[in-house]
């Protein structure tokens, strides 16, 4: 049952099993952080993690620290960890470049193993999926199209028999949509089409089973939901499957067969290793080191039994004030954030800048969406309380209408 007071909230809090992991961040005084399906807070142990990176393996090892601190298989070790958050073996996932980089290899090495030349996508994706795919087509020579991922439409168009590869976000960053992805995965291979999985909306958010499932491939961000820090370098899963035959087109000196053989011809290495590239980001491996050891502690059932519970909350609350929501009430349709529509045109923006100041954050997206990430390792019930209580009073009482909440920042 939701809770209704602060009071119950406060119960819950009491009997919450991850409560315990609140202490492993470092939060504000008096920030509510709805923020966090953007960027995660910091764990506490991240700043000693990097300083230890930077002053004793660089500082005083210096080259050493390749071989004596795990350099060189911080892709690996790292891709281990984040298995587990993903539903894959530890032999899939490698951690490395950005989110772009390892989408387009992805893509890029898919159309390679078919022999048809359209990469089909959702309409309403992330950009960045959007252009990486454009360029992706452009170069191999194949078709983009976009369709609603949601509706019959996806269906329809994988019937034409001409799809190599689906590329899809398990949960919509805009709406909080959460798809089915055992289905759809197994729809595109009844249709002969593999298909990409971005999981940047998902990963440390929902229960992901991408080995249950089938998927072929997936990349993710873990600056988000696994609280790696700005510019933490994405991951990228392969099944064990295509291991021996995916080509990715960005063939650099990590994902080399024999990298200090030092030869003059490439020889992708075997495994998912074959789809590194350049050096890694060390001081930022550091960091998100910090951040999946945290998850290490982390039930997963417990996760997101507790994100349902408090975005149940946050939509209650914000539906007695007439908000309307376009993230999902049915709980296996709902990733870990609440989407309303502004109440108003030009009224979102304002609206959030407004609950910033009271010290509520969430985002805004163009054109019209108001967005609240609910992070269950280091979120309260009483905040998710106290943030919809600040929510119904800023826009009951129309404050959101002041001038200086109107003021556009780059960043939204």
């Amino acid at each position: 049952m939701t809770p209704t007071t602060r009071e119950e909230c406060a119960a819950l809090d009491a009997a919450d099993p991850l409560a315990a992991l609140r202490e492993e961040f470092v939060l504000p005084e008096g920030v509510i952080y709805l923020d966090g399906n953007s960027l995660g807070a910091l764990p506490r142990d991240t700043p000693g993690r990097v300083a230890d990176m930077i002053e004793r393996e660089w500082g005083q090892d210096l080259i050493r620290s390749w071989n004596d601190a795990g350099w060189w298989d911080k892709p690996r070790t790292l891709g281990a960890k984040v298995a587990p958050l993903v539903g894959a073996g530890p032999e899939e996932v490698v951690v490395g470049d950005g989110t772009s980089a390892n989408l387009f290899k992805t893509l890029v090495a898919a159309l390679r193993l078919s022999d048809r030349r359209v990469v089909l996508g959702e309409a309403g994706n992330f950009p960045t999926d959007l252009y990486v795919a454009e360029g992706a087509v452009g170069l191999a020579g194949a078709e983009q199209r976009r369709v609603d991922p949601d509706g019959p439409e996806l269906a329809e168009a994988l019937s034409r028999g001409d799809v190599a590869v689906l590329l899809l976000s398990h949960v919509d960053y805009r709406s909080g949509v959460l798809r089915d992805m055992a289905g759809i995965t197994r729809l595109a291979h009844e249709h002969g089409a593999l298909v990409v999985w971005d999981l940047c909306h998902s990963v440390g958010a929902v229960p992901i089973d991408l080995s249950g499932s089938g998927a072929d491939f997936a990349v993710g961000c873990t600056y988000k939901y696994l609280n790696g820090g700005p510019g933490a370098p994405a991951f990228l899963y392969a099944a064990r499957r295509h291991h021996a035959a995916a080509d990715q087109p960005l063939s650099g000196w990590h994902g080399h067969a024999r990298p200090f053989d030092f030869t003059p011809d490439y020889e992708p290495a075997p495994g998912v290793s074959r789809f590194l590239s350049g050096s890694q980001p060390l001081v930022a491996d550091a960091a998100l080191e910090a951040g999946l050891d945290v998850w290490a502690k982390a039930d997963l059932a417990q996760v997101r039994a507790k994100s349902l519970a408090m975005t149940d909350l946050f939509l209650a609350r914000a539906a007695s004030v007439g908000l309307a929501s376009i993230t999902p009430a049915e709980h296996d349709r709902r990733g870990s954030q609440v989407a309303l529509l502004q109440p108003e045109e030009g009224a979102g923006y304002p609206i959030v800048q407004a609950l910033i100041e009271r010290g509520v954050i969430g985002d805004f997206r163009a054109p019209d969406v108001m967005r609240f990430g609910f992070t269950p390792l280091y979120l309260r019930y009483v905040d998710v309380y106290d943030a919809a209580t600040a929510l119904v009073e800023v826009v009951a009482s129309g404050e959101w209408r002041a001038e200086r909440f109107n003021h556009r920042s780059q960043v939204t």
